[in-house]
């Protein structure tokens, strides 16, 4: 990478760690030892922050990395030249989930993916088997939204033509609804703090976020995963808070009916992001899944 975001210098935490990855320069925080690694990928429009209150738990038996996917938190925004693919494609974004499973120094993790997150989760058990021990997926967005949007061709082809001008009205958009969008996350709105809304909009929007996300948007894709999720032979908990409104509870139980073998676990009195609104319980579910699964065991 030619030169370092400044936004990463600026805003590092103590315990801040980068990588350099498939075109990105990685944020990210590592926690715990052990021949283990667990993986969490959070979802859109937040940051590795969303697993601010279950990283610790969750690494007393493992390795445990949190980082900032693409296009959020303090992970560089590198904005496509030319003709070349996207790295902001799901297929790109899997391969680099594999890849940096590699470059931490593990053949295989345990994916924990939280809705967007967890369809990258998805992804990458389809595509890259061989790095996926187990996988949590929670509120993962597979029948509906992210996994199934597609801009038609000729409207694609019109967008990509007057980038400036929708990228400037997109931004303009994300801008006005941000907190909107971010409270629906949650069931119950006094569990939200006003900092942690305004954190992760000050995370989200830096360097050329708009430019970036504008290209996401563009290599959004429908990625018809429906018949595809008999193939996935990783141990899989599938997890919901049963009032999520983002992922329907339905989708999460029709998701856990279609992996085999997969694990239901619906978190009670809870939204969107049960790791965020019920991160005590989040925690001991998951434990109890690896547990059940003996997933903490030396990696083969």
């Amino acid at each position: 990478m030619d030169t370092i975001p400044a936004y990463q210098t600026e805003l590092a935490e103590p315990d801040s760690l980068f990588i350099e990855v498939g075109g990105f320069r990685i944020h990210y925080k590592r926690y715990g030892q052990g021949p283990t690694l667990i993986l969490l990928l959070h979802g859109s429009f937040m940051s590795l922050r969303s697993w601010r209150d279950v990283s610790l738990p969750l690494a007393e038996e493992a390795t445990l990395v949190a980082f900032d996917r693409p296009v959020c938190g303090l992970t560089s925004r590198p904005l496509p030249k030319g003709s070349a693919p996207s790295p902001y494609s799901a297929d790109a974004q899997s391969d680099l989930v594999a890849d940096l499973v590699k470059a931490l120094g593990f053949e295989q993790a345990i994916l924990v993916g939280s809705s967007t997150g967890g369809t990258i989760a998805v992804m990458t058990a389809l595509r890259h088997p061989e790095r996926v021990k187990g996988l949590v997926l929670v509120g993962a967005m597979i029948f509906s939204g992210y996994a199934t949007s597609e801009v038609p061709a000729p409207v694609l082809g019109m967008m990509k033509g007057l980038r400036p001008v929708f990228s400037r009205i997109m931004k303009l958009m994300i801008v006005k609804l941000y907190d909107k969008a971010i409270r629906k996350f949650w069931y119950r709105q006094e569990r939200l703090p006003g900092a942690v809304i305004a954190t992760y909009k000050r995370e989200f929007m830096l360097g050329p976020w708009d430019q970036a996300f504008f290209e996401l948007f563009l290599a959004t894709r429908r990625l018809d995963l429906d018949d595809k999720l008999a193939d996935i032979a990783a141990p899989t908990l599938v997890m919901t808070g049963e009032h999520d409104r983002a992922v329907k509870p339905e989708e999460s139980r029709r998701l856990a009916e279609a992996i085999p073998g997969a694990r239901l676990e619906v978190i009670p009195d809870c939204g969107h992001l049960p790791q965020e609104e019920r991160p005590e319980v989040f925690v001991d579910a998951v434990r109890s899944f690896l547990s059940q699964e003996r997933l903490l065991a030396a990696n083969a």
